[in-house]
């Protein structure tokens, strides 16, 4: 059974204690589930609505935390980043280091972290749902598996 995490925006930029929507990540998962029934999809905000207000302790927790699943239990990656995210950076050079795969939904293709580290970038979650009802994400998640840790 493969193991997906939605990586993706949630502070941004904001400068006060907010988040940005996270409506996308309902549509990635319902997506994932009907492309992967037998999949585990993990949402870190489904499991952290509150984290905005957790200590400085159990923040730091769960931030690690999520770094380092990003790096050792994931097989795929799906990173939803409409502007730049520092965390979602993260999470995508953890996972990119330690061989998952890596599917980049963001119209930022030209940005080096999103197009180095990227297998596929798709511009938007229309496109990346394009591609799963095409079956293409399907091959692609059969055709490459875990590399373990990645050189460079």
């Amino acid at each position: 059974m493969k193991k997906f995490f939605i990586a993706g925006l949630m502070q941004g930029s904001i400068v006060q204690e907010a988040i940005h929507s996270q409506d996308y990540r309902a549509e990635i998962k319902q997506a994932l589930a009907e492309a992967f029934p037998e999949a585990d999809v993990y949402d870190p905000f489904e499991r952290n609505k509150d984290s905005l207000f957790y200590s400085p302790e159990e923040g730091k927790k769960t931030f690690l935390g999520h770094n380092r699943m990003c790096g050792t239990e994931i097989d795929v990656l799906v990173a939803f980043v409409p502007e730049a995210s520092m965390g979602t950076a993260i999470e995508i050079w953890e996972a990119w280091r330690n061989g998952a795969l890596i599917l980049t939904i963001s119209p930022m293709a030209s940005n080096w972290a999103i197009k180095f580290l990227s297998d596929v970038i798709y511009p938007d979650l229309a496109a990346f749902r394009a591609a799963l009802d095409s079956g293409a994400v399907a091959r692609l998640v059969a055709e490459r598996p875990r590399t373990g840790p990645r050189s460079f």
